[in-house]
């Protein structure tokens, strides 16, 4: 299929319509067999769940063109997993993981031309979905749902790519302990927005979010893990009941490890480490990468050591790693990269 004439380059991490999403309903207590639409608009109840009561969870993957030219998705069957665990805590009903996976399948290959080129820079992001449709006015789960997956082709998550960011540590607080911190649920992220929103208007691009309960220990931005490196060289990531369980952290640990042979762990982070770390990052689906160069506390500038120009020499490594394996470049772990084409 020829791809579509799009400037792939200079793409933004924005919605781009697309031809086909994925779409299957929940009545009567199972799923009905699903299909592809070419129709992007979702008709509800005023009612419906997901609008009285945020009833809403979601995922963020990416289908792209290696260097030999197959497209091929990163590990999808990690966010089956974690949207079968993000639906049972707000009482959705699972949608399976092997009809997920053919749901990414079918999605990719019916948005081919979308897929951008090898060495555009851009990729095809997917966005798997599920809410409650049906009425509600009680406080109780719905009894009707949706699951629906489409494709977007985007650009960069941070517009200026590899460059080092600036962070604040924010007043707000993400989750609270025993709350929804580790699932994806909407509503993690509508309690973000305000927070970003100052953080944007005060000349920041993100915010560090610290644990609500004691306020001195690391968890993770509003849409992004940490990633830290110490002057030894050890890869540390914040260990948490309430922050989410990171695709790309989990699997930026493994790389750092068995590709790079580094130390690396994931354990409780102090606040007050961080001033003593040679090099920071926020790892994602979106940003794969983005290194932090300085992180500002109410005034107080930490001025990380790998600066504000490039990323730092193990983040950069840990980059080119795991984007290499994504691409083709290098030899990927068994199971990781499922082939659409």
């Amino acid at each position: 299929m020829e791809k579509k004439n799009i400037d792939w380059a200079n793409l933004g991490f924005a919605y781009m319509k697309t031809d086909y999403r994925y779409v299957s309903n929940y009545k009567n207590g199972a799923w009905d067999e699903g299909t592809l639409t070419e129709d992007n608009k979702v008709v509800l109840e005023e009612s419906a769940g997901v609008l009285q009561y945020a009833q809403t969870i979601f995922e963020g993957l990416k289908a792209y063109t290696t260097e030999d030219g197959h497209i091929v998705v990163f590990r999808p069957d990690l966010n089956g997993d974690r949207l079968e665990t993000s639906a049972k805590r707000l009482e959705i009903p699972v949608f399976p993981k092997e009809r997920f996976l053919d749901a990414v399948v079918k999605t990719v290959e019916a948005n081919i031309a979308y897929v951008p080129p090898f060495g555009s820079g851009a990729t095809l992001y997917l966005r798997p979905y599920m809410f409650g449709s049906d009425n509600v006015i009680g406080v109780k789960p719905a009894t009707e749902y949706q699951f629906r997956l489409f494709a977007t082709p985007v650009g960069p998550y941070f517009k200026g790519g590899a460059k080092p960011i600036t962070i604040k540590v924010s007043d707000f607080d993400r989750a609270a302990p025993n709350g929804t911190g580790n699932i994806k649920a909407g509503l993690n992220y509508a309690m973000s927005l305000h927070a970003i929103v100052t953080a944007h208007n005060e000349g920041f691009d993100e915010n560090m979010y610290l644990d609500a309960k004691t306020h001195t220990k690391v968890e993770e931005t509003g849409g992004a893990n940490f990633i830290f490196v110490t002057k030894e060289g050890k890869v540390v990531t914040p260990k948490s009941d309430t922050i989410l369980p990171s695709i790309t952290r989990r699997s930026l640990i493994y790389v750092a490890k068995e590709y790079l042979g580094l130390e690396a762990e994931e354990r409780e982070i102090c606040f007050d480490e961080v001033k003593d770390f040679a090099e920071c990052g926020l790892c994602g689906t979106a940003a794969v990468i983005s290194p932090v160069g300085k992180i500002v506390d109410h005034g107080k500038e930490i001025c990380m050591p790998s600066g504000m120009k490039e990323m730092g020499p193990v983040v950069k490594k840990l980059y080119e790693t795991l984007t290499g394996i994504q691409m083709g470049r290098i030899t990927a772990p068994e199971g990781w990269i499922k082939v659409i084409k």
